[in-house]
């Protein structure tokens, strides 16, 4: 019996979380025993060079001595404690010093914590129940955000997974990433009841996709004008893209911004904050209620803050973005050279392929126009030559401060062989 039909037995779908399924790929799940640097290696003994990095937390590769040193030290002092610790104030001054737009923070367990309170505090602080949310953009598994778009822009949303009240889709409005008058007309109909928008501002849930030219400065004007509360789901982009996450980038400063992933450098821990005044309405300064017995655990606050100090180096991301940018202009050479169409995107550690012609890629229907069953046939060539990459050709791609250039070159190396055979 294989290991997935042993985990299929007792475990619902063989996972604990549906990606890691392989039904976007096919075939059975890869099951890992232990990870160092740049590479994982599976059950069997097979050693790959990764680029999922847990989902992007492993910025600095997997167990990084002076993290696992400091969990290690922090858990002989005690696993949790439900009670204030310093660390928790420490990883807190930390982020607030790295991302200004964060005046005041909470911890969380999770990145779908993270957004479902964040809305929930938009609602109650504006007194609105209407959020705007885009296609293609993934914001966890909470109800208010498992809503698909309805025939037309402005149309009633529509659950999208049984156990979705159809009453509370009714107040998610899901318009086209990247699509500024859609924006615009949700606005001039329904601005005074919106409480607020979210938005990934690169989404990373539909493979790797940059916000248009204006398109973040579109929801900035609009929140304003409306008095509407502007959430940046920083959970993958936050301290990924740069040390002050995509907001750095692009200049333009959300009210509230979730983080996840690296803040918690690989263990579960996530987090909410923005501007006090809207802060002060979450409990116990005000009557939004949020609450979690393993928030600010001082063993997941232990490793993040040592991550977050470890990247807050003058040339970190300088050296992350060359060697991230090397490994998509060498797959784009690949293709090229092969007349195989590919789209490459990258932004700091993170990066995006997919296999169209349509390009540059900026929106959801363009990703589900591409070649989809190509990708599947790389990702498992890429596979079998050691390489291995989400298993989902709507994910992105992360890069750590580990991969040398002898990774990118071996990896380089595996999709020119793998190419010739697409």
């Amino acid at each position: 019996m294989s290991l997935f039909s042993e985990a299929r037995a007792v475990i619902a779908g063989g996972v604990n979380s549906p990606v890691r399924a392989f039904a976007g790929v096919g075939g059975e799940p890869v099951f890992f025993k232990k990870a160092h640097g740049s590479w994982v290696e599976t059950e069997e003994g097979r050693r790959l060079i990764d680029y999922v990095g847990s989902w992007g937390p492993m910025i600095h590769g997997h167990t990084h001595p002076e993290v696992i040193k400091v969990v290690c030290d922090t858990a002989a002092d005690g696993l949790s404690f439900g009670a204030p610790c310093v660390l928790e104030t420490a990883i807190a001054n930390k982020i607030t010093a790295l991302m200004p737009s964060i005046e005041k923070v909470r911890m969380v367990s999770s990145g779908t914590e993270a957004t479902m309170s964040a809305i929930r505090l938009a609602r109650g602080h504006t007194g609105r129940d209407k959020i705007v949310k885009f296609e293609g953009c993934y914001h966890g598994h909470s109800d208010s955000l498992l809503i698909k778009a309805g025939s037309g822009a402005l149309t009633l949303g529509v659950p999208s997974s049984p156990g979705v009240p159809a009453g509370l889709a009714e107040h998610t409005i899901t318009l086209s990433f990247n699509d500024n008058e859609a924006v615009r007309a949700a606005f001039r109909e329904l601005g005074g009841e919106i409480a607020c928008i979210i938005v990934e501002p690169i989404a990373g849930n539909m493979n790797f996709v940059p916000p248009a030219d204006g398109f973040l400065e579109t929801l900035r004007e609009e929140c304003d004008r409306a008095g509407s509360i502007l959430i940046f789901d920083e959970v993958m982009t936050g301290f990924r893209v740069a040390k002050g996450g995509a907001q750095a980038v692009y200049g333009v400063h959300p009210d509230l911004t979730t983080l996840g992933k690296i803040v918690g450098g690989g263990m579960p821990a996530a987090a909410f904050g923005g501007r006090a005044e809207i802060m002060r309405s979450i409990a116990p300064d005000g009557p939004v209620y949020q609450a979690g017995t393993l928030s600010g655990n001082p063993v997941a606050m232990a490793a993040g803050l040592k991550t977050l100090e470890l990247l807050d180096t003058e040339d970190f991301y300088d050296r992350l973005g060359r060697r991230t940018r090397a490994l998509v202009d060498g797959l784009k050479s690949i293709a090229d050279d092969r007349n195989i169409p590919l789209a490459v995107e990258q932004e700091g550690g993170m990066f995006g392929f997919v296999f169209t012609a349509d390009g540059p890629v900026r929106r959801f229907e363009q990703i589900a126009a591409a070649d989809i069953e190509r990708f599947r046939r790389f990702f498992h060539g890429m596979l079998t030559e050691g390489v291995y990459l989400a298993p989902s050709a709507f994910e992105a791609g992360f890069v750590s401060a580990a991969h040398s250039g002898e990774d990118i070159d071996r990896t380089l190396a595996a999709a020119e062989k793998v190419m010739a055979t697409l």
